[in-house]
């Protein structure tokens, strides 16, 4: 069996990593250029990572309480929703469609009350087209319907006010009827019938959900719904899906996907991920600096040797490729300790949650982390292709170095 060779550059290349005992700073300086690549990619990873937890956490919860489309009437109300439902329950893509009404109101209860945001459902329908049943803490979505309407209210909002299961609330709209003294509102008792926690603040304080047929009396639309939600087979092809629904179902219905209706927040995650990635590049930018230095460095102290090489016959090409897989093997090592890192911290935080937040600021309790492929791989490369660019000019000056000067008192 033949021992497999390999060319004389990667063997000087690494005895060049590890100087001699009277010169100890060079082998320190390739230590903390080694460092500075791992702390670079450790943090960068970290940071990319977070930036995809926040982004998956925060379509997670939004998804889990709205559709993957939604169809309102540029004139209203909608009332024949069951013509429309059939309708699209022939397009392949579509799994489930279901009714909805929408609604602000007021919930108290003794002296204390709250504005919110009032979904009335069919809970029939309601479990095929989101995802707001696997939310429930407390209660079941089938104790909507009774001789007391049923009422399924955020974990937040029933801390405001005090509410458990089977207690009873005043829901209470700012409409009703024109009385002698003017506007009567329309007040009407509930029961709680549940209790959901999303995890995001904002609806976990401010929504409430009800029977369809509920709601439909309380605002009075008699069997006119605000809208109908979509679930789709692929929630990526929203935009695509949203154009042909709106094509066939023309004026006045128009549809909204997911994406479209939180734009601005998904957007501006997107941005300060490439903004996060740009601005920590420097990081391992600062790091090539480290190891330009180093390598020229060790150009200066390895000035006979390269003229011994360079007289035993070595080519300028030889002792370029020395130097440049040098530093390439610096960034290589470096990349690796930092992944190692990255993924050991981001696992860290994943795992025990240790960073809280507010969650009324930042709709998370704590901070997610998603770790991707993707990331880890474009990460990767790009910290071994600086750190390979960095080698080009110091294994540039070695390769002009003149073989005569050092050797000439020898």
């Amino acid at each position: 069996m033949k021992r497999l060779k390999l060319p004389y550059h990667f063997f000087i290349a690494l005895r060049y990593l590890r100087s001699r005992k009277r010169h100890r700073g060079i082998s320190f300086n390739t230590a903390i250029s080694i460092g500075g690549v791992a702390l670079g990619v450790m943090a960068l990873l970290v940071v990319l990572s977070v930036m995809s937890g926040f982004h998956e956490d925060l379509q997670k919860k939004i998804l889990g309480v709205n559709a993957h489309l939604v169809i309102l009437n540029y004139k209203g109300s909608i009332d024949d929703y069951g013509s429309i439902i059939k309708r699209l329950g022939d397009d392949r893509d579509i799994l489930s469609a279901s009714p909805f009404v929408l609604g602000q109101v007021m919930v108290s209860s003794g002296d204390k009350g709250q504005g919110v945001y009032i979904r009335g459902i069919d809970p029939s329908l309601e479990s095929k087209t989101t995802e707001i049943a696997n939310h429930l803490i407390e209660g079941s979505m089938d104790r909507l319907s009774g001789d007391l309407p049923g009422l399924i209210i955020g974990k937040e909002l029933s801390s405001r006010l005090g509410l458990f299961i089977n207690d009873k609330v005043n829901i209470l709209s700012p409409t009703g009827e024109m009385g002698p003294l003017g506007m009567i509102p329309r007040i009407r008792t509930f029961r709680v019938a549940g209790i959901f926690e999303i995890g995001m603040f904002e609806f976990d304080s401010n929504l409430v959900i009800a029977d369809l047929k509920a709601t439909q009396d309380f605002f009075d639309m008699g069997n006119s719904v605000t809208g109908i939600e979509v679930k789709l087979r692929d929630l990526y092809r929203a935009d695509e899906i949203r154009e042909r629904v709106q094509k066939l179902l023309g004026y006045p219905y128009f549809a909204k996907d997911w994406m479209q209706m939180n734009r601005n927040l998904f957007s501006a995650l997107k941005l300060e991920k490439f903004a996060m990635f740009v601005i920590l590049v420097l990081i391992i930018l600062v790091a090539s600096f480290n190891i330009v230095s180093n390598l020229i460095m060790n150009v200066i102290e390895k000035e006979r040797e390269i003229a011994i090489l360079k007289a035993m016959g070595a080519t300028n090409r030889g002792i370029m490729k020395i130097f440049m897989l040098q530093g390439f093997l610096i960034g290589l090592i470096g990349t690796v300790l930092g992944i190692a890192g990255g993924y050991g911290l981001s696992y860290v935080l994943n795992t025990y949650q240790i960073i809280k937040l507010p969650p009324d600021i930042y709709y998370l309790s704590h901070l997610p982390v998603k770790m991707k492929l993707f990331d880890f791989v474009v990460v990767s490369v790009s910290a071994i292709l600086i750190s390979f660019l960095s080698t080009i000019y110091p294994a540039l000056q070695a390769a002009k170095l003149d073989p005569v000067e050092p050797l000439r008192y020898e």
